[in-house]
């Protein structure tokens, strides 16, 4: 799944399972290039994150409803109301984005496959 912002493909990872969604982007000391995507959550937390990043939270079928750029670590996004998907991604992604917009999001043709093949 890749996030594309102007002429940029950003990859995103969707984030599944109870300790992958509790470690997310925590004690990740390189830069990131890429996206983390957060299902059915709507309180967002900083703690333990080694580097600035930009979130953007958006509803069921990922129209941008908040932008927040340059999050510092032990920082807290309290609950919003039709949040749906929070992204976490690198710096400077945000500026290109508005609100109420719709985020460009380009799925690959395996993940579209393997889609299928969960309606059959």
């Amino acid at each position: 799944m890749y996030l594309q912002v102007k002429r940029k493909k950003i990859k995103i990872i969707e984030l599944k399972g109870f300790w992958n969604r509790f470690k997310g982007l925590k004690f990740v000391l390189e830069p990131i290039d890429y996206g983390v995507k957060f299902s059915k959550k709507k309180f967002v937390t900083t703690n333990f994150l080694c580097q600035k990043i930009d979130i953007v939270l958006t509803d069921k079928e990922d129209n941008i409803l908040y932008l927040y750029e340059k999050m510092n670590t032990e920082k807290y996004i309290f609950p919003k109301r039709k949040v749906y998907n929070v992204y976490f991604l690198p710096l400077n992604t945000v500026k290109e984005l508005k609100v109420n917009t719709k985020l460009k999001i380009v799925k690959t043709k395996k993940e579209e496959q393997e889609k299928k093949r969960k309606e059959c």
